[in-house]
């Protein structure tokens, strides 16, 4: 066999009829008319319809008369126009067919476990939905074959180019940074590799090139990009892995205003690789804009539905929660469901959105308040009088028709939680998201720090400048309001990327290191090769690091970023193909210095 001469089936349309073509790929799908046998080969370009002619090749057609499914194959033939009636409008080689001449079967290959074929699927079918992901999983390579499969892992490499490309017409170099390196234990847990050469010490896989990336900025560097795999041992959601992708970028002498357009560039040039347009310069909100009027620093921006807060209206109202909250400093925000008046029922209002589906965001319930032929229907509003029922309209600018849904607590941040999960949650109920939209936003001026478990911790990490002078001697209360010059791009909802102009101070980085309680000692465990680096002159600099995984996902409209990994963990953070993670041999276990705690167990 002449491998040399082999072609793609979809470029035989760019063919004359009666051309000689050689094809390799799986048989797709088989029907057998009796008198002739049409078979579809199918390979990564596509498929088309093979026709196998007893009287014209009798020993051709015995042959493939034994073909099954996924059956590997080579075969030569002359490529044919079909008749009107018989062209296939929905493959882009519908109008032509093969009448093989020579057929060698390849490869043999058992019944597979699940079908492969999707030329029979309807339009709003999928092996996706009604084959258990964890049976995908395991023959992935299997599963891989589809075409609609296929399809995304092409695209996914064709946005990785436009990627690099875009970055290299920018002065961007691609530099690769360690993947075995220290371990510095804040934020997610890190995944640990035991060291077999040092006893007792152990690298960990990077959650991210953070400190590498801007030493490369000590070093002169300039401008870095990186595709780089980051490792978070961390609970999985549907747009999170324990092993990811990233576009990591980092670049000296520039502000804020250099990221922005540097990246809504990229992110228009990318989506429009689907067709997709979006604004010439995306639209930017404060964190606390953000969290005051959506509840969550990942607004989705494609539904409105903004929150109200009502607190300072109720102070005098006769709804004992109401008037408690709001008189102890707590929080009463409220939203609009326009229209859903004669959609949800009371009882759909009292037991099952406020009885479990708050509950299940943490909180205690929620109060609704229709509006009826321009009367206000409710079990509460009898707490009410006509002025703080007519007041609440004006604040949620309600209308015939409309429901008013308010929430209070006296934890304001509780309040905004709830009502960000509950804001998304009912829009996807009721249908209120386009999702033929695409909103982008960035996400500016967050906290530097948090306070957890009683002390301050980084909201991003420690090497994030402060947006302003760092005061000197502050409380924790002024270090709380201080704010940080770290961006986010967040796109229908979810965080695309994350980033920030960094520290190039030595005593800067000091300040914060002292403000997040860090001893001299643990300063120089966990970073004192960075904190070095920084006295040897730094210029300013900046970067942002965006998910790949999640992007391309976004961009193809999956359900989830396993549809656009080759070889994903599924929700467990297992890898049913594989067997990942697994046990290992006792003999490797202590050439790494390790003992098994099972094993120790059983010998007690």
């Amino acid at each position: 066999m002449d491998w040399k001469s082999r072609q793609y089936c979809s470029d035989l349309i760019k063919l004359e009829s009666q051309s000689q073509v050689h094809l390799c790929g799986f048989v797709d799908t088989i029907r057998d008319h009796g008198q002739v046998l049409f078979i579809h080969i199918r390979d990564v370009s596509g498929i088309i319809q093979m026709v196998f002619d007893p009287e014209k090749h009798p020993e051709i057609y015995k042959i493939a008369q034994t073909l099954r499914s996924e059956w590997v194959i080579s075969i030569i033939g002359l490529l044919q126009k079909r008749s009107i009636e018989n062209v296939n409008p929905n493959i882009p080689t519908g109008a032509y067919e093969v009448e093989v001449t020579e057929l060698t079967i390849l490869s043999q290959a058992k019944t597979p476990p699940f079908t492969i074929t999707e030329k029979e699927l309807a339009a709003d079918e999928s092996v996706s939905k009604t084959v258990d992901e964890d049976l995908r999983l395991s023959y992935r390579y299997l599963d891989l074959r589809r075409p609609s499969m296929q399809e995304k892992l092409i695209k996914r490499s064709k946005i990785i180019k436009t990627i690099r490309d875009y970055l290299e017409t920018h002065q961007f170099h691609d530099v690769e940074t360690p993947m075995l390196t220290k371990s510095t234990p804040e934020g997610a847990r890190d995944y640990l590799v035991p060291s077999r050469v040092h006893d007792g010490k152990f690298y960990a896989l990077p959650q991210s090139p953070q400190l590498f990336k801007q030493l490369l900025m000590v070093s002169g560097l300039e401008r870095y990009f990186q595709i780089v795999k980051c490792f978070r041992d961390e609970d999985l959601r549907p747009n999170r892995q324990p092993e990811f992708t990233q576009m990591d970028l980092e670049a000296s002498y520039i502000d804020e205003e250099f990221i922005y357009n540097l990246i809504e560039g990229l992110i228009k040039q990318l989506f429009k690789i689907e067709g997709q347009e979006l604004p010439d310069t995306f639209p930017r909100m404060s964190y606390d804009e953000a969290m005051n009027l959506y509840g969550s620093e990942n607004p989705d921006l494609r539904f409105e539905m903004p929150l109200v807060d009502v607190t300072e209206h109720l102070k005098n109202c006769n709804y004992k929660i109401f008037n408690s909250i709001a008189n102890k400093n707590g929080l009463i925000k409220g939203m609009l469901l326009e229209g859903q008046a004669d959609a949800l029922s009371k009882n759909m209002l009292q037991n099952d959105l406020a009885s479990k589906v708050i509950p299940s965001f943490g909180g205690k319930g929620m109060t609704w308040i229709k509006v009826v032929n321009d009367e206000f229907e409710s079990n509460i509003v009898q707490f009410f009088t006509a002025e703080e029922l007519a007041m609440l309209k004006t604040s949620l600018n309600a209308k015939d028709g409309d429901i008013m849904i308010f929430i209070a607590d006296s934890n304001h941040q509780l309040v905004n939680d709830i009502c960000g999960q509950f804001r998304v949650y009912i829009a996807e109920r009721l249908g209120l998201i386009d999702t033929s939209k695409v909103c982008p936003v960035w996400i500016t001026d967050f906290p530097l720090f948090e306070e957890k478990d009683n002390r301050l911790h980084s909201i991003h990490h420690p090497f994030t400048r402060c947006k302003g002078d760092f005061p000197s001697n502050a409380s924790k209360e002024e270090l709380l309001k201080l704010k940080s010059l770290a961006y986010d791009l967040v796109i229908n909802g979810q965080e695309v990327g994350g980033g920030s102009l960094r520290i190039f101070d030595s005593s800067d980085q000091q300040q914060v290191f002292d403000a997040l309680g860090l001893t001299q000692e643990d300063i120089n465990e966990k970073f004192g090769f960075f904190v070095e680096a920084l006295t040897y002159g730094v210029p300013p600099h900046g970067g942002i690091a965006l998910g790949i995984d999640r992007l391309v996902g976004m961009i193809l409209n999956t359900q989830s970023i396993r549809e656009v990994i080759a070889f994903p963990k599924n929700r467990m953070a297992y890898c049913p193909l594989s067997k990942a993670p697994s046990s290992v041999d006792s003999d490797q276990l202590q050439d790494l210095h390790i003992r098994s705690l099972t094993l120790i167990s059983d010998q007690t």
